[in-house]
């Protein structure tokens, strides 16, 4: 967790271009975990 507050940190200093990097690579590790956690769930019910 301290990684993504890090990384929050930094892109908030950063320039426009860093700050939408960042944001994409939280978008991004958000979908990858909430389809993990989806497809987890539908084994779940097999």
């Amino acid at each position: 967790m301290g990684v993504v507050l890090e990384l929050a940190s930094n892109a908030l200093h950063s320039t426009p271009q860093g700050f939408l990097g960042v944001s994409l690579i939280f978008i991004y590790m958000v979908v990858i975990v909430g389809t993990a956690l989806y497809r987890i769930k539908q084994h779940g019910h097999h």
